[in-house]
């Protein structure tokens, strides 16, 4: 009696979440359902990378542990710190073994034959010197490194105050942070620093006419016995040249009292007419912040930070002096920002303003500002590739989108791209194309030949139900250059990870955080690396993509590829194994299992049970799994097993763990024989 041929059916992992094709339409490895993967931009889903806090200390993933050998002589614990009587080298225990300590925080260097001791008391002697990341398993080498991260973790606090956090911005290599201060009154700035997050001072202002030439900033104000250093002069109108205009002074705390309304002088022959006394510079509570980084100056060095938070005035700051920007509207609190051929552009409800060309702090007409009526609420802006002769801006509201052509107020023209074709705010993007959510999904906007030079395009129309669900809860966007990606965070914990190569579209791919973020915001620094941070509702800001964790917690990650029927969906097929290519750097495990036709309760499908985890409820039940090891070179099993007959397979995999480095899943091959068809 022959037996039937085994066959082999062989598909890439590819086109990401599909929840809207009918499954005989949907194509061999996109997922049904999937969390915590995204699509590798060279091919297969990726178990995204983890995120751990940040305020400057040491990088929880960058700690290293040790082990010395030991005759042990009394008890050693977790968090002891050891030190050498020797050497004087010191050590934070995570663990111990039978003959070794396991240690972090090394300082120093451990000999071999020394007392360790712990609180003056000798607890041990060592027979070895300290060596780096050794372990008997790769397994336990992750266990290891955990424990040192958590360490470092440790030593990490929240931004001081109340409430979520308000934006997070890197500017000259710090990191900025925006939050309510305890008691909710108003808003601080907090820079980040090897010893934790440190407040902002934003100094003073003053308002001045008639200003000479000679009044600079480094000098001494002086109006009788009342003195401050200028630390800037911001010239609003006029010109010093001419002795006549407007402006304000930034100064330090004033000594010797207040200032009045009255003429003062300055170091050297300074000459001022002040308008009134000193004022301290504060920030209104609450808000969103908005933030770039541009060169006004035009040389090197002179790149600052502007930004906006709908509470208060624009800014600018350059990691010491803090500039309130005043525009002249009665109600001065623009809630967007951008810069557009050299012009600083605001947001006021549906009004978009400009500055002079190449002065940040002038926005009068006569100067060259201006301003633009959108008939709606603006939702923000986002700078397009235009042409050589007329770049392009394009301008959003809720329910439409514009496009801004032109070098100046001279000659500046709003196009219509769209009506009913809106973008949400703080989901604007540019990665070579624009990137916006709008009622309808996430669009490209593309460049075109075409009239009007750009077009858009919808791209999650294959994730029109988790869209639908999210409309209002979109909070921010980034692009993540390396694995080019628009991110897209939503305040329910989700995100969503969309992957284009060379403009197009790669597919789409829910993720969620053991946090609820707030704001979130990429930078790429001189030397390419790149540095995406987040912050949450708790006040802590975190760096992503770093470490095998969700800051401490773990990475639940699953994928259920859609029912593959091997060309015909009417034959039964015996299904005898399944065979994946995964790829990854590092130790990692993960779950197989699979069902078969259509999941039929008919079928037997494994052991069922609901699984709870810290995220809630997700979207599948337990199974009997087998259990893949990958080492970084190779998968043992690679094979995985199957037994039942059906018309159709969907395989699953999953991975719940802090301890593992994010690996990718590229194909899978499903072996099995021929049957009769349905009848």
């Amino acid at each position: 009696m022959n037996l039937p041929a085994v066959l082999t059916t062989y598909f890439a992992l590819k086109g990401g979440l599909n929840l809207v094709t009918p499954p005989l339409s949907t194509p061999d490895g996109m997922c049904r359902d999937s969390l915590n993967f995204e699509i590798d931009i060279d091919g297969g889903y990726r178990r995204v990378a983890g995120y751990e806090r940040f305020d400057g200390h040491a990088s929880p993933s960058d700690a290293l542990f040790y082990s010395i050998a030991c005759n042990f002589v009394g008890t050693v614990s977790a968090n002891d710190v050891i030190v050498g009587d020797t050497s004087g080298a010191t050590g934070v225990v995570l663990t111990r073994t039978d003959g070794n300590i396991i240690f972090t925080k090394l300082t120093g260097a451990f000999v071999s034959g020394e007392d360790i001791s712990v609180s003056a008391v000798v607890v041990a002697t060592s027979t070895s010197i300290a060596i780096s990341g050794l372990a008997e398993t790769p397994l336990q080498q992750a266990e290891y490194t955990k424990l040192a991260t958590d360490v470092y973790r440790d030593d990490i606090s929240a931004v001081p105050g109340s409430g979520g956090i308000l934006g997070v911005h890197r500017y000259n290599g710090l990191v900025y942070a925006f939050r309510n201060n305890a008691d909710g009154t108003e808003a601080k700035i907090y820079v980040s620093s090897p010893s934790g997050w440190t407040m902002i001072d934003l100094g003073y202002e003053i308002a001045f006419t008639n200003a000479n030439l000679d009044i600079e900033e480094g000098d001494t104000l002086t109006q009788g016995g009342v003195t401050a250093t200028i630390l800037k002069v911001v010239v609003q109108s006029g010109s010093l040249l001419s002795g006549v205009n407007t402006g304000r002074l930034i100064i330090t705390a004033p000594a010797g009292g207040n200032f009045i309304a009255g003429a003062a002088t300055s170091t050297g022959s300074g000459a001022v007419t002040l308008s009134g006394a000193e004022s301290a510079i504060t920030l209104n509570p609450n808000g969103r912040y908005e933030c770039i980084n541009y060169n006004f100056g035009g040389g090197a060095g002179t790149i600052k930070m502007y930004g906006a938070s709908g509470t208060h005035r624009a800014f600018e700051f350059d990691g010491t002096i803090f500039v309130p920007i005043s525009t002249g509207m009665a109600k001065d609190t623009p809630r967007h920002i951008d810069v557009h051929v050299n012009h600083l552009f605001l947001s006021f409800n549906g009004s978009a303003q400009n500055s002079a060309p190449g002065e940040p702090y002038v926005w009068t007409i006569i100067s060259g500002a201006g301003e633009l009526a959108m008939g709606d609420t603006i939702s923000g802006f986002l700078p397009m590739i235009g042409s050589n002769q007329s770049p392009a801006l394009a301008i959003f509201t809720t329910n439409k989108t514009s496009i801004l052509y032109g070098n100046s107020s001279a000659d500046f023209q709003l196009v219509t791209l769209g009506f009913e074709v809106g973008g949400f705010a703080y989901t604007m993007q540019n990665i070579g194309e624009g990137y916006v959510m709008d009622a309808l999904g996430v669009r490209q906007i593309a460049a075109t030949d075409q009239f009007g030079n750009f077009s858009s395009a919808q791209l999650t129309k294959l994730i029109r139900p988790f869209i639908e669900t999210r409309v209002t809860r979109a909070v921010g966007s980034c692009i993540v250059r390396l694995r080019d990606q628009y991110r897209l965070l939503f305040n329910d914990r989700y995100a969503l990870h969309i992957t284009m190569q060379n403009g197009e579209f790669k597919g789409a791919m829910p993720i969620q955080y053991a946090h609820t973020m707030t704001v979130m915001s990429s930078y790429e620094s001189n030397n390419g690396e790149e540095f995406i941070y987040a912050g949450d509702t708790d006040g802590f800001v975190y760096r992503m993509e770093r470490g095998t964790s969700f800051d401490g917690q773990p990475i639940i990650a699953y994928m259920n590829l859609a029912f593959s029927f091997m060309k015909n969906p009417r034959l039964r097929k015996r299904f005898r194994k399944a065979v994946y290519e995964i790829t990854g750097g590092s130790y990692a495990e993960l779950d197989a299992t699979y069902e078969i036709g259509y999941a039929s309760n008919e079928i037997n499908q494994g052991i069922l049970s609901d699984i709870q985890t810290a995220f809630g409820n997700v979207f599948w039940d337990s199974f009997t799994w087998d259990q893949f090891y990958w080492d970084g070179r190779t998968l043992l099993p690679a094979e995985q097993d199957i037994t039942g007959t059906a018309e159709n397979i969907s395989l699953i995999l999953r991975s719940s763990s802090a301890l593992f480095r994010p690996f990718t899943v590229n194909s899978a091959i499903i072996h099995y024989t021929q049957r009769r068809l349905l009848r």
